[in-house]
Formats: structure tokens, sequence, C-alpha cells
């Protein structure tokens, strides 16, 4: 049975694979983005075979929301700003993009009548010291970055409109997801330095931060999957692998990738990349391998993959 499914953030990063999944099902898509950080081309095949609709509008003005939600069954609510250190120089990027944003999102749904909503929040909620690997049920949570205060306030109001509205919801905590399309990030970085100065690789910190990667296809199917498999009224599952890297082990990988073999690492020191920044994180994922899905990619494999695909991507 097809769905009437409005994705935001459809042009990013996630957003794209997941878009090209519910297509291959059959659901019917709408995609809300405003490409401040996602490509047209990631689905412009989509458009152009009508199988989704198009809509540049922004999610944190509420008429663009609204004008989008009539007749949608089920909102995929992936927009937000991805680059979590510009939270730190303009402080209300992530109250606007993320809290306010959720809020627009969940009104508009009250208004029309939608009762489905997936989220993608992520791991930063749980802040640090939490134990690892970290469980759903871990708290209380206490984020240190601006990003993580903003993830956890969109699953605090969803939490609101399930128990207040009799909203379904879905809201998926990720790892660090990696791969092809992909536009930020650790990999993403080190191949654009690497393109800029071969010679020399510049990493931020010590190198010694750890977190579990998943790639984006195994996110995504994860999340289907899931959708599937689970049908409380609130329905919370971390996302992720079964394993960390470490910084420096990207950073090799992706000199090894490149072909710059004699480029040096340097570290710019600390435990961690920036204000904010959790040096180590890792994923309890036995909730979700409890509704029997499980990823194909470990996190360095996963890691080179990411590498391989993006160094076509961005061309050296």
């Amino acid at each position: 049975m097809s769905m009437r499914a409005l994705v935001t953030g459809g042009a990013g990063f996630i957003g794209s694979h997941l878009i090209d999944r519910l297509v291959s099902r059959g659901d019917q898509v709408t995609v809300l983005d405003n490409m401040s950080s996602g490509k047209l081309e990631f689905i412009q095949h989509h458009i152009d075979s009508q199988k989704v609709k198009y809509v540049n509008g922004d999610i944190t003005n509420f008429d663009d929301v609204y004008n989008v939600m009539e007749g949608i069954e089920c909102v995929y609510h992936l927009a937000a700003n991805p680059d979590i250190r510009l939270g730190t120089k303009i402080t209300d990027t992530d109250l606007k993009q993320g809290t306010i944003a959720t809020y627009n999102i969940l009104e508009s749904m009250r208004k029309f009548d939608v009762k489905k909503i997936v989220f993608a929040s992520s791991s930063v909620v749980y802040g640090e010291n939490a134990p690892m690997p970290t469980p759903e049920n871990h708290g209380p949570c206490m984020p240190i970055s601006l990003y993580g205060a903003s993830k956890q306030a969109g699953e605090g109001l969803i939490s609101s409109w399930v128990g207040t509205f009799g909203l379904q919801a879905w809201i998926f905590r990720f790892a660090n997801i990696i791969g092809e399309r992909g536009t930020h990030g650790v990999i993403f970085d080190f191949i654009h330095k690497l393109k800029t100065n071969p010679q020399r690789l510049e990493v931020l910190g010590n190198g010694l931060q750890e977190k579990s990667y998943m790639e984006v296809g195994d996110c995504v199917d994860g999340i289907l999957h899931v959708i599937d498999n689970s049908n409380e009224p609130l329905n919370l599952f971390n996302l992720g692998s079964h394993d960390t890297s470490s910084v420096t082990r990207i950073a090799e990988i992706v000199i090894e990738e490149t072909g710059c073999g004699g480029a040096s690492i340097e570290y710019t020191g600390g435990d961690r990349g920036w204000a904010g920044d959790i040096p180590k994180a890792m994923l309890s994922i036995d909730k979700m391998l409890s509704t029997g899905y499980d990823v194909r990619y470990n996190s360095e494999e996963a890691i080179r993959h990411t590498a391989k695909c993006l160094i076509k991507e961005i061309g050296l």
C-alpha cells in the first residue's frame, strides 16, 4: 500500500537515500528542502520521473511547512542544521532550524490530522560520560552541544504531541552516518584538506576521539525495517554499527585511499575536535538487532566505502 510521505531535508545526504527507498517501494513523496545543505542533483531523476514532488521551502517558516502538509500520511523529519560547529558561532542556529522547525512541523501535522512522524535525532543527546555502549533508556540526557540540545528539545516536543494529540512517532538516535553523497563530516573534510595540500593532513584534537560509524544505506534500511516492526505510540531506537573507529584511523584510511601516502598527520591537540564535541561515543544497538535488522558494514568498512565514494564525487 503506497503511502503519501513528506520528507523534510529530502535533498540532503540521508534524505536523498531515504527517498530512493520510498520511491522504489511505490510511496508518493513530497520533499521540502531549502537547499541550504542539500543538492537537487541527488533527487532530480525522481522529480523528472514525477515520482517526487519537490517544494523549495524553509522549515523555520511556519507557512512553508503548513502549505505542504495537506493529504500527507507520514512525515520523515530529517532537515536540520548539519554543522554542529556552526551552532557555537551563531547560537540561535539550532534553536531555529532544530527546535522551532520541529514545532512548525508538529503543529502543521496537528492542523491537518497527520498521525505519523519519523524523527532523525542523534547520539549527541546522551551527552558526555554516558555508559558505552549507550542504551536508549540511559538518563538523564544532558547534551553538551547546542545541536544536541535542539535534538533533545525536538524529542520532547514529539513526545508531548504523542501524549497530548495522539500522534505516533519513531525517534531514531543516529550514530555518525557516512556514505555516498556525504556533504559534510570528518571524511569529507579530510579529502578536501588533502586535495588542497597532499603533503599534510590536519586533524582536530588528538586523533583519539572514538565513535561508531554507520553507512547511510544501512541507516535508511534500518529506519524502514524498524518502523515496520514496531508499533508503540512512541518508538525510540538507536541506530548504529557494532564497533567504533578513531579519528586517527579515519585519517590513515583516507590517506591510503587518496594515494597521498607521503602526507604527515598533524594534530591540533586536546581531547576533542571542537567545543561541544563528544570524544567517545558508541550506541547500544541491541534494540535495533531485536527487530531482526543488522548492518552490512562495520565502522571501518563504512569509512573505507565512504572515502572511495567521496573521492569520486569530490575529484582529486
